[in-house]
């Protein structure tokens, strides 16, 4: 959703560096023209691919021989229009979109909203920037750049349409460094996401006619099936954002763009804005059948023959389908940009406020649900590890670890206390039991169905039910069957905290009820297949990154050996940061001897 600027001619004209898609999806043009052989229907023209440029195989290695503009390992036209205005002197900055914590020396560290300096974004993945007087590589996928480059780049003369130097006492100055008002921010922010909603569309208008419908005409390469699991709901999604673009539009003060309301817009579509929830959360499984099928030839050279015959820019299909995954999560930045330069009087702020706080909640159902999908494989994972279990996997009933510690569970009849390990997930509430020699191996011992249950605060001292003394204890009562269970924890305040945590179980199963969340069947069986596969070969060795060439290695210090994210979801937390599944396991069971 942002730009940077460049002063090419007057009056100034932006040149948007959007990250609404895939870096250089935003870049077009071509050194040479490329015939379209698609007839009516969508159908591949053989025979147009065969006269003009020979077989799918022959259009790919020519386009890959061929100089073209944007073909080159970097990533697109936005890269390079980035590194040119660095190497002209230009200063460009990026805003933090997520925390980047590091132990690396080499590597800089900052928090989401920090300003960064990109110095070097010659490389695709890790960006080399300043905060101060901190240097260091970061993941590009981590910033945007931002749309109104306030700092201070270089003085250029600011001149009206009739030619005259503009009078800087002038109500509505004209965006110039140093010499801005909040109006032309306002415009800059306007034009910037009315420019990057017509370009999504186009993005989306040629995955769905450049790629669904060759794909289709081609039953004998795909099936429906793989074609969902490829393209999911996107054929949805291209009809809603036709009709979103549809609204903006008509909101659009051409004139004068910066009294533009298009706060009413989000509003009107945060419902259906829901709809990105099913694509992000297949995404995952459509990277995995594009990877799978790309291993064959005849596939690479179709898709892209397809992109070719569309006139798309040279990114490959996975870059393509990302474009949703991160269009979503740029809502909020885009109205929070659109907020800090409406002024309180505007008829648009109230608006624009409204739908800042919508959009925000969208974003947040949807990537809570991805974090909830990512979370099943370690689910899978500790289920693995725990010996001798009965009964069905966790995943049957639950998608999300919500609290686990160490309790006292007292059973009738003679009132035995038993220390257990307990793991409340959503639904259910699973007993295991330490090992007595090897303290961090864990045995199953049973489990209770927390949608039958109701949670009883008890006072300290002598319990009726029991008849035994207690101190900081809580019961579990089923309503059905009258069956009761007693459990003591050690300290008042760890009572408390199981409390609270039963009481996050039922609003989680409420809010999954109300949003309509599920994990398919498919899901939960590769994720217990990829946890079986891990537990017998052990753990996989790490993965290193591999350096880059010589030249970037002598411009600045050793690149990182660690991987970015690859095909950054905007919406997932970053991986370095620590998600509560592993924190709440690590700090609440002893895994240790």
């Amino acid at each position: 959703i942002t730009s940077a600027v460049a002063f090419d001619i007057l009056p100034l004209k932006l040149h948007p560096f959007s990250q609404s898609t895939p870096t250089g999806l935003d870049c077009v043009g071509w050194k040479r023209r490329i015939s379209s052989p698609v007839i009516a229907d969508g159908t591949l023209d053989k025979t147009s691919l065969t006269d003009d440029v020979g077989s799918e195989e022959d259009l790919y290695e020519d386009f890959r021989s061929s100089n073209h503009r944007y073909g080159h390992p970097g990533g697109g036209g936005e890269q390079l229009a980035i590194n040119e205005l660095i190497s002209d002197g230009s200063v460009v900055y990026a805003e933090a979109l997520w925390d980047h914590v590091t132990m690396d020396d080499q590597e800089l560290g900052f928090k989401a909203g920090d300003v960064i300096e990109v110095m070097d974004a010659t490389n695709k993945e890790w960006w080399w920037g300043r905060i101060l007087d901190s240097e260091g590589w970061f993941p590009a996928s981590f910033v945007r750049l931002r749309v109104n480059q306030d700092e201070p780049m270089e003085d250029y003369p600011l001149k009206v349409e009739g030619g005259k130097e503009d009078d800087s006492s002038s109500g509505t100055r004209r965006f110039g460094m140093g010499q801005t008002t909040k109006d032309q921010m306002r415009t800059n922010v306007i034009n910037e996401i009315i420019s990057t909603e017509r370009d999504y569309i186009k993005h989306l208008k040629d995955i769905c006619e450049g790629y669904i419908k060759q794909c289709r005409k081609r039953a004998d390469m795909f099936t429906e099936e793989q074609l969902k699991t490829i393209f999911g709901n996107i054929e949805d999604i291209y009809r809603c954002q036709k009709k979103f673009v549809k609204a903006l539009e008509k909101k659009f003060n051409k004139d004068h763009p910066h009294l533009s309301e298009v706060g009413s817009c989000f509003l009107e579509y945060q419902t259906e804005f829901q709809i990105y929830s099913e694509y992000c959360n297949n995404h995952p499984n459509a990277c995995m059948e594009l990877s799978r099928l790309t291993k064959v030839n005849k596939y690479v050279y179709f898709f892209e023959a397809c992109r070719l015959l569309q006139k798309m820019i040279d990114i490959s299909l996975d870059g393509f389908l990302l474009t949703p995954v991160q269009k979503i999560c740029k809502y909020p930045l885009q109205l929070a940009e659109l907020l800090k330069y409406t002024n309180p009087q505007h008829r648009d702020f109230k608006d624009v406020e409204a739908a800042l706080n919508a959009m925000k909640n969208v974003a947040q159902l949807i990537n809570e649900r991805k974090r909830r999908l990512e979370n099943i494989d370690k689910i899978a994972q500790w289920q693995s590890s725990i010996e001798d279990w009965e009964g069905e996997d966790v995943l049957v009933r639950s998608s999300e670890l919500i609290y686990s510690g160490e309790l006292a569970k007292i059973s009738h009849p003679q009132a035995k206390s038993q220390q257990r390990m307990f793991f409340l997930f959503d639904h259910q509430l699973v007993c295991c039991k330490k090992d007595l020699l090897r303290r961090d191996i864990l045995y199953y011992k049973s489990r209770i169905n927390m949608d039958d249950m109701e949670i009883v605060d008890v006072e300290d001292g002598k319990d009726k039910d029991f008849n035994i003394s207690v101190k900081n204890a809580f019961k579990l009562h089923c309503r059905d069957t009258e069956e009761v269970h007693l459990f003591c924890a050690k300290k008042p305040e760890q009572k408390q905290r199981w409390l609270k945590a039963f009481e996050n179980e039922r609003r989680q199963v409420q809010l999954d009820q109300e949003t309509g969340f599920s994990i398919t069947e498919v899901q939960k069986k590769q994720a217990m297949l990829n946890a079986s596969k891990q537990h017998h070969t052990g753990k996989p060795k790490a993965v290193t990154r591999p350096y880059y060439d010589f030249l970037m290695r002598q411009k600045h210090p050793t690149l990182p050996t660690t991987l970015p994210q690859q095909q950054v979801f905007m919406l997932a937390e970053p991986k370095r940061k620590p998600s509560n599944f592993w924190q709440n396991i690590s700090r609440l069971t002893p895994f240790r001897k």
